[in-house]
């Protein structure tokens, strides 16, 4: 692709907070010329961040087109196009898993899964045309797609790229970089939220969600060669405040933990390795790159935009909870998650029209907010090393 800089777009673990992405995309959209191909050099995403990115590779051509086309699916979801929830399927799994327990386990018909996701499988296979990925590689409407998942048995990260140029796999602590032709089921893997959907096998490996190891979500773009990283996160920034010493606190339900933990596993390591950027583009200020010596040599500065949620998402999730099928709801409630605690988990799997339009409408009006920060980004003008909400920006450059 022509242009100053190679810019990639990173799209980190979001389950049915997805959507959010879809609106900030719909923004970046509206900023192009109408006919516009893909901005974007590299497309990287895990879990539903790595679906979208295979949305928008398979219709690189044009750009707009491509996020009308998520649109259209994220703003019209059922929770039944991702996982089954009919009474049937609730109680027999319900109950599998209960057998397992008293029984002491039930040998290789032990539950693999909380949830059935055969239907997430169908829907990718008709909305995503994968043969259409390459051809836009080579028609230089992108220079690579990447979709990251957690290996199983060899406890690491595995980023499977498709690019345009013949690009060396890379070796890390516990993550690698491997080349391979992009099909349904490195989707399915990275989306593989342990315990709730099951592993998915690539080769001789069984994977799960690709958060789940992925220390570095940002290495693999800067590996496939950009210098220019946007990134659509989707949890607002501002934590809750500590109760107070005297206040009556109850113990956190199976819930709430398991929100907690897709929380961690979505959106801690991209601020983490967000901090090392920062931390590296201010060396490289204060250095210059013509002052480094092996084996440093190839760091080069790397300017990063980050868009989040203004809102906290349990709260939108709280507003539309009883959009999903009862079903559905009386299994939550088992686990506690139909109060304020268990909000988190249930915005992860709050697949309903109701609630992916409103984050769809959130995530438009906040791009909007930064039209000039995207325009630069877009259109290769002056930007800050980090581009973020100022309270962020504060935490990560000190």
């Amino acid at each position: 692709m022509s242009g100053q800089s190679r810019k990639a777009l990173v799209l980190p673990g979001a389950g049915a907070r997805g959507a959010y992405q879809v609106g900030v995309l719909k923004a970046i959209a509206e900023l192009l010329p109408p006919n516009a191909v893909n901005p974007f050099s590299v497309l990287t995403g895990s879990s539903a961040g790595a679906i979208n990115a295979a949305v928008l590779a398979s219709r690189a051509r044009h750009f707009r087109r491509a996020v009308g086309a998520m649109e259209r699916v994220w703003a019209n979801f059922e929770v039944n196009q991702v996982y089954k929830t009919d009474a049937w399927t609730m109680l027999k799994s319900s109950m599998h898993w209960f057998a397992a327990m008293v029984t002491g386990g039930l040998g290789v018909h032990n539950p693999r899964s909380l949830l059935d996701c055969s239907p997430l499988e169908s829907l990718l296979e008709r909305s995503i045309r994968f043969p259409l990925i390459a051809r836009a590689l080579e028609r230089g409407h992108l220079d690579a797609l990447a979709v990251t998942a957690s290996a199983y048995t060899s406890s690491r990260s595995v980023t499977f790229f498709q690019s345009r140029e013949a690009v060396l796999p890379w070796a890390r602590v516990r993550r690698i970089g491997r080349p391979a032709e992009l099909g349904v089921h490195h989707l399915l893997a990275s989306a593989a939220v342990p315990f709730v959907f099951p592993p998915v096998r690539i080769g001789s490996e069984y994977y799960g969600d690709g958060s789940m190891r992925h220390r570095a979500p940002l290495s693999s773009a800067i590996h496939l060669g950009a210098d220019r990283l946007l990134v659509i996160g989707v949890r607002d920034e501002h934590p809750d405040p500590e109760p107070a010493s005297d206040a009556e606190v109850r113990s956190p339900s199976f819930a709430h933990l398991s929100g907690y933990m897709l929380d961690t596993l979505f959106l801690d390591g991209l601020y983490a390795d967000l901090e090392r950027i920062t931390r590296v583009n201010l060396m490289l200020e204060q250095l210059g790159t013509e002052r480094l010596k092996a084996p440093i040599t190839a760091l080069r500065p790397i300017s990063t935009l980050i868009v989040v949620p203004r809102e906290d998402l349990r709260q939108v999730a709280a507003r539309h909870a009883a959009e999903l099928p009862r079903p559905m709801r009386l299994l939550l409630r088992g686990l506690g998650a139909m109060n304020k605690d268990g909000m988190q988990l249930v915005s992860y799997l709050l697949f309903e029209s109701g609630f992916t339009r409103e984050l769809i409408e959130m995530g438009y009006r906040d791009a909007l907010e930064l039209r000039d920060d995207l325009h630069a980004f877009l259109f290769d003008e002056p930007m800050e090393s980090l581009d973020a909400p100022q309270f962020l920006r504060s935490e990560l450059e000190h």
